[in-house]
């Protein structure tokens, strides 16, 4: 069985949303952990909310050296590192008319360079711990479905598991796994403003009939974070409530 309290976590993208959440399962559970966040007043708020006993940390993931300097706040806070939840990115609409060269390189810069910067800058640490996890938040736009405005992001969310899988192998003789959760409607300040009739509709299209949770999408980054998981790596878990599923909209 995993003892958390012997667990020391970083938390990319950790101020908010799916990393917020994540960051709340680690430390309900007993582990330590620091997030990072690109704002300040957005970091200081979810450190605030989190307690006192939760680092936060200043990045911006798309700069390699931010994110060496983020680990070593990490590592100097919380005595090591044991696990990155590799979390940060963005998701702006777009439709295809509407994409220019800057909308492309910005998200491929957060969600696909930022991911491995991130891992790239802890991979040392990790060797360390002797029991190094890694868990990138993936989606299922892009790897599984389509939406339309979201082209780009669903490419660098693709993206991002083609770098798992390799990763896997480069980092498997150090001890780390690298694994990745596909989330898929999750019920996130991203959807405020969009009202109770779509909210509905999104409902109406899972299984389930619900949205998921941040504490849905903690509990799988946990379970890829666990002794428990140890023999998996270069992997992927789908949690959307069968989102994904039905192969007409009859079938629900």
């Amino acid at each position: 069985m995993t003892d958390w309290s012997t667990m020391r976590v970083l938390v990319t993208g950790g101020s908010r949303g799916i990393g917020l959440g994540i960051a709340e399962g680690f430390l309900r559970a007993g582990a330590a952990v620091a997030i990072s966040g690109r704002s300040p007043d957005v970091l200081a708020a979810a450190t605030q909310r989190l307690g006192p006993q939760v680092h936060g940390v200043l990045a911006d993931v798309a700069d390699p050296q931010a994110c060496v300097a983020m680990v070593q706040q990490a590592e100097d806070r919380l005595g090591g590192l044991d696990v990155l939840c590799a979390n940060a990115g963005i998701y702006p609409e777009r439709t295809l008319d509407q994409l220019g060269a800057d909308d492309v390189s910005a998200i491929l810069a957060t969600n696909v360079a930022g991911t491995i910067f991130s891992v790239q800058a802890c991979r040392a640490a990790l060797k360390v711990s002797g029991r190094g996890r890694v868990v990138v938040t993936s989606s299922i736009t892009g790897p599984i479905t389509g939406f339309p405005g979201l082209s780009h992001y669903g490419a660098s969310k693709a993206a991002q598991l083609g770098f798992v899988r390799s990763a896997a192998l480069e980092m498997a003789a150090d001890a780390i796994t690298i694994n990745a959760v596909l989330p898929g409607s999750i019920a996130t300040d991203g959807l405020d403003g969009l009202g109770a009739d779509t909210i509905a509709r999104m409902q109406a299209c899972i299984p389930q009939r619900r949205l998921g949770s941040p504490a849905d999408i903690a509990a799988a980054a946990m379970f890829f974070a666990s002794e428990e998981a140890a023999f998996v790596t270069g992997q992927t878990l789908v949690v959307d409530g069968g989102q994904t599923l039905p192969e007409l909209p009859v079938s629900l």
